[in-house]
């Protein structure tokens, strides 16, 4: 018998999740956990981009997820996991977001509007691990959610298959390759902001809340402005 809340989430033409990681052995099954509890998830692929910890073999003993290998960089690990997968609808997850339930049904819900070719989720930041003063400010994360046309790549983006190979999929760059793609597909149709949120650990905040700031408001910007990804990289630090 087929469940009834898996039927009612289905995206047409089915939907894969790509996850990229890199040393994310701590957090890993827990989030490989939550999408085999997620109606309407058809796919999961998950690109390690050279994990030295136990991240690949943590996600090769989830039953139906397929691990690959890819270089190190989540724009190169995003397009080999869309490659391997067949779905019609891509969604790119990061190893510490956690989708809603009803994540699918809201997926499939936002690709019906006519002209709409990707959308995102709001963001809803929490604390992970013990609090410290950058707690309260933990909120301040979600501004960028709530009022950018452009997703980040903490907002589970997903995109129509046929929309990402026309844009040409993630840029080679080491920073800023969600902002790009979102340029690139806002050139050929609307990106739509789902009213519902994902979870995102508030662990990269808390650890830098000022690094995070820059990210989140100045980098865009001078991004958009002209300045190369790479620079952005080298001043940001690992942008893993």
């Amino acid at each position: 018998m087929i469940d009834s809340g898996r039927r009612a989430a289905a995206v047409p033409g089915g939907l894969a999740v790509v996850v990229p990681v890199l040393d994310e052995e701590r957090r890993i099954a827990d989030c490989l956990a939550a999408l085999a509890a997620t109606p309407g998830v058809d796919e999961t692929a998950v690109v390690d981009g050279g994990s030295r910890d136990r991240t690949a073999a943590v996600a090769a003993g989830f039953p139906g997820v397929r691990v690959l290998a890819a270089p190190r960089g989540r724009g190169s690990q995003m397009n080999a996991g869309a490659a391997a997968t067949a779905a019609a609808v891509l969604l790119f997850l990061h190893a510490d977001v956690r989708l809603p339930r009803d994540a699918a049904a809201w997926v499939a819900r936002t690709l019906a509007a006519p002209g709409v070719v990707a959308g995102a989720f709001r963001t809803r930041t929490v604390a992970d691990g013990a609090r410290s003063w950058v707690t309260p400010l933990l909120p301040l994360a979600d501004l960028r959610a709530r009022w950018t046309r452009l997703p980040y790549g903490d907002q589970a983006l997903f995109v129509r298959r046929a929309a990402f190979a026309r844009v040409g999929g993630f840029p080679d760059q080491p920073l800023m390759e969600d902002l790009e793609i979102a340029l690139r597909l806002r050139r050929i149709g609307a990106i739509a902001r789902v009213p519902a949120a994902v979870t995102v650990s508030g662990r990269r905040f808390a650890a830098r809340p000022l690094r995070a700031a820059a990210a989140m408001r100045l980098f865009p910007l001078l991004y958009r402005l002209g300045v190369p990804a790479d620079v952005l990289a080298r001043a940001y630090g690992d942008p893993r």
